[in-house]
């Protein structure tokens, strides 16, 4: 059993250490600068400062020159165990820390502070490296403004990010790796390819251009025709519910925060819904239900807000309105086994077409868990099995279970390596529980159903958003919002390309026949910039042959009968759609 927590323990501790290195040098170099906070992130670490002049990239060098002096006196990291009150005496004129020492002294706990060597002290949980010699590659990466604590009316302080590996190789390939997804980042090429745009009128909430639709209403048409083939039910719920529904789902005590509210014209308060799963309890529950009809499946295109902080919103990965292809299954105990095997079946089936390798975990019961512990055993040990029957590695995310119940995520990995985690299959003993959910048995008695939530791409804009730098912009055929382009070389052949694009338009291809008063030269080079599949150029040649010169990704591919590149094309699409 391999447990995915222990596999970057090393790494998390290099690059918390690193982290710690940092800020050292960064006091050193500036005086007057106050450490605020800053962890280990997936890809490296980061480090909030206030300092009253400005810090750029240009300063780097200098940073990471005083950084290796720290590392090469070899300073060991030292942890310690403090009173509260010791804690203060050290960080004596620093707001940030004296701010989370006082949610330490709320907590009644006493302070955790690493000194590395005799020089630098900071209060940190841990893990670290033995000593500051144990850091291997190391490389400031950016500079950005972050308010403290995510939270806008916070003072604007400077973060710093930087990575660390264990070798030189293996930094150079994450450079290189980074660079060339900064070439593919979704929130320049989504503005550059006009999907979405975002704006601070409403911020977290993409707005959704014509050709961004079309991508969308793709995925989605194809999520239904598999959900239909499986038995799913489509439904849809209120965005708006009585906070009391939340309070009863648990969702109160764990994303009240996250929350959007609002009054009715009485006194009842009410919340937009940061999940959907409440939604569809509530359409469960509104009649009273036999095992004959169980499982019952019921599938939701849900659009859900959460009231996110600015600072941790990013782009189409972090939004504060989502839409998700949720779907709840509500069944016997003896049906989970089957059920949860088919929903691996539907989300290979729903990730074939994009080439993606993935990995299943399974994610065990958190410390904020809610319900008894025997359920939560019970219900980790049938996944379990699932997955050993279903002939799957058993991963382990420790403590990584939702509130409710273990979970199943896939993390899928991209074109450049990177990891994302996308479909989640949960299942819940614990809100059938809450809400007394019904049904009658074969003895005639009333019986409690078990829940498995479920999304196979979680939120359409993060999975757009990955799909984009996945594919670096240049959407499959299947896919692309525009497939082909019609370019005519000169006026006298229009009335031919009219002909083709007609030709196209009752093949049901999506195409845009480009006869504006422009260079052929300049139409070509605007289509491989929009990144358009194939451009159909025609000229005299094409004109009496009934046949197209085909471009794509830049190179001519060569003249072709029209109705021999409506056969291939339409065999291409199909093949990747179905």
């Amino acid at each position: 059993m391999v447990k995915k927590k222990e596999v970057n323990k090393e790494l998390e501790a290099m690059r918390h250490s690193a982290e710690h290195i940092l800020t050292q040098a960064m006091l050193k170099l500036y005086p007057g600068l106050k450490m605020a906070m800053g962890p280990a992130i997936e890809y490296g670490f980061y480090f909030d400062f206030d300092y009253k002049k400005q810090i750029n990239e240009k300063d780097f060098l200098k940073i990471e020159k005083e950084m290796k002096k720290i590392i090469d006196k070899n300073l060991p990291f030292k942890k310690e165990i403090l009173k509260v009150s010791e804690a203060r005496k050290l960080f004596k004129g620093n707001p940030y820390k004296q701010e989370w020492l006082d949610e330490i002294e709320k907590k009644k706990e006493k302070a955790i502070i690493y000194r590395t060597g005799n020089e630098f002290v900071d209060l940190c949980g841990g893990p670290h490296v033995k000593s500051t010699g144990k850091i291997g590659a190391f490389k400031l990466l950016s500079v950005a403004g972050a308010y403290w604590r995510g939270d806008e009316k916070n003072k604007m302080l400077t973060r710093i990010y930087g990575t660390a590996f264990k070798t030189k190789k293996q930094l150079d390939k994450y450079v290189k790796d980074l660079e060339e997804a900064k070439k593919r980042d979704h929130k320049k090429l989504g503005e550059k390819l006009d999907l979405f745009f975002l704006s601070s009128v409403a911020p977290g909430m993409p707005f959704w251009m014509p050709k961004g639709m079309i991508i969308r209403n793709i995925l989605f048409e194809r999520w239904k025709k598999i959900q239909n083939k499986y038995g799913y039910k489509e439904v849809m719920a209120p965005n708006l519910l009585s906070i009391e529904v939340f309070k009863q789902s648990g969702h109160w005590d764990h994303y009240k925060d996250e929350m959007f509210f609002t009054h009715g014209k009485g006194k009842r308060k009410y919340a937009l819904k940061p999940m959907d799963c409440p939604g569809e309890i509530m359409i469960y529950k509104h009649k009273m239900r036999s095992y004959k009809d169980l499982p019952i499946k019921y599938s939701e295109i849900g659009t859900v807000t959460r009231n996110e902080k600015s600072g941790e919103l990013n782009g189409l990965f972090r939004v504060a309105q989502m839409t998700q292809d949720d779907t709840h299954v509500f069944m016997k105990e003896d049906q989970i086994k089957e059920q949860v095997k088919e929903i691996i079946q539907i989300a290979k089936e729903i990730y074939e077409p994009f080439d993606f390798e993935y990995k299943i975990y399974l994610s065990t019961r958190p410390d904020d868990f809610m319900g008894n512990i025997k359920t939560w055993n019970k219900a980790e040990k049938i996944l379990k099995e699932v997955m050993k029957e279903s002939k799957l590695p058993v991963l382990i995310k420790e403590k990584d279970g939702a509130f409710y119940g273990p979970k199943l995520d896939y993390e899928v990995k991209d074109s450049l390596g990177r990891t994302w985690q996308c479909a989640t299959i949960q299942l819940d003993f614990f809100m059938p529980e809450k809400f007394k959910l019904e049904y009658i048995g074969k003895d005639n008695k009333k019986h409690r159903p078990i829940m498995c939530h479920r999304a196979i791409m979680g939120s359409i804009e993060r999975f757009i958003g990955i799909l984009i730098e996945h594919y670096g912009g240049a959407f499959p055929l299947w896919l692309a919002p525009e497939q082909i382009w019609v370019i005519p070389v000169g006026k006298q052949h229009v009335k031919y390309a009219k002909e083709v694009s007609k030709k196209l338009a009752e093949n049901n291809f999506r195409y845009q026949l480009k006869d504006e008063n422009e260079s052929v030269s300049k139409k070509i080079r605007n289509g491989e910039i929009q990144k358009i599949p194939y451009l159909l150029v025609v000229g005299d040649e094409e004109s009496k042959s009934k046949s197209v010169r085909i471009r794509s990704k830049g190179k001519d591919l060569g003249k072709i009968k029209l109705t021999e590149f409506i056969k291939k094309t339409k065999i291409e699409v199909e093949k990747k759609k179905n």
